[in-house]
């Protein structure tokens, strides 16, 4: 009788560090991914500890709109003007980005231009696109969230705000927008589980600082 328990707590603690090592395991494969994706985007800033400032906008339409009323959802937020040829460039990508989250309720595309008014913006939009734009477009002619807030001088620069409001990543320059990495790093927000690197003026830091090169990225 003896020798039975005995062989069934073995058998209880063979099958409980197996599921401890799959845990560990998925965990790890898990922050990888997420890693992976965050180094492939190169961003100028990543971390936890600022909160995207709060802000009041008109839209294409009038109807003011702030950030708060995307609380609980991702929020990638990109600044751009009808001067800045990179901004121009990249706005096709951008579109294609705007379709594929059409009809999601845990993503959203905002983008903030600085133009002198909404008529300005729509024209420039429907130049490039030749369709109104797929995204939600604020107008701050101004600058008074764009640089008075975010600090912004150069454009296009895009932040993306997790759902409860903490800036995540801050990406400068243009890039295309309709790669699937710009939907994973997304969605990767939405997740418990994180990368647990930071960036800072494009240096890195965190748990494992060399794990970007690691990935050869």
């Amino acid at each position: 009788m003896r020798i039975a328990q005995a062989a069934q707590i073995l058998f209880i603690i063979a099958a409980s560090w197996f599921v401890y090592a799959f845990v560990i395991t998925a965990k790890d494969g898990e922050e990888r991914r997420s890693c992976a994706t965050l180094c492939s985007m190169k961003p100028h800033y990543a971390g936890k500890s600022r909160r995207a400032p709060q802000f009041k906008l008109p839209n294409l339409d009038g109807k003011m709109v702030s950030l708060s009323d995307y609380r609980g959802k991702v929020v990638i937020l990109n600044f751009w003007s009808k001067s800045c040829p990179p901004c121009l460039e990249e706005m096709p990508s951008l579109a294609t980005l705007g379709h594929t989250l059409k009809g999601r309720d845990d993503i959203s595309l905002v983008t903030i231009t600085t133009d002198e008014s909404a008529e300005d913006a729509s024209a420039t939009l429907k130049s490039i696109l030749g369709e109104d734009a797929p995204f939600e477009v604020l107008v701050d002619p101004e600058s008074s969230v764009v640089t008075e807030l975010f600090g912004t001088k150069l454009y296009p620069e895009t932040w993306f705000v997790d759902q409860q409001g903490i800036v995540r990543a801050r990406v400068d320059g243009a890039r295309d927008w309709s790669t699937a990495l710009i939907l994973d790093y997304a969605e990767s927000l939405s997740a418990p589980l994180s990368c647990d690197l930071s960036f800072k003026n494009g240096q890195i830091s965190g748990k494992n600082p060399g794990f970007c090169a690691e990935l050869g990225m």
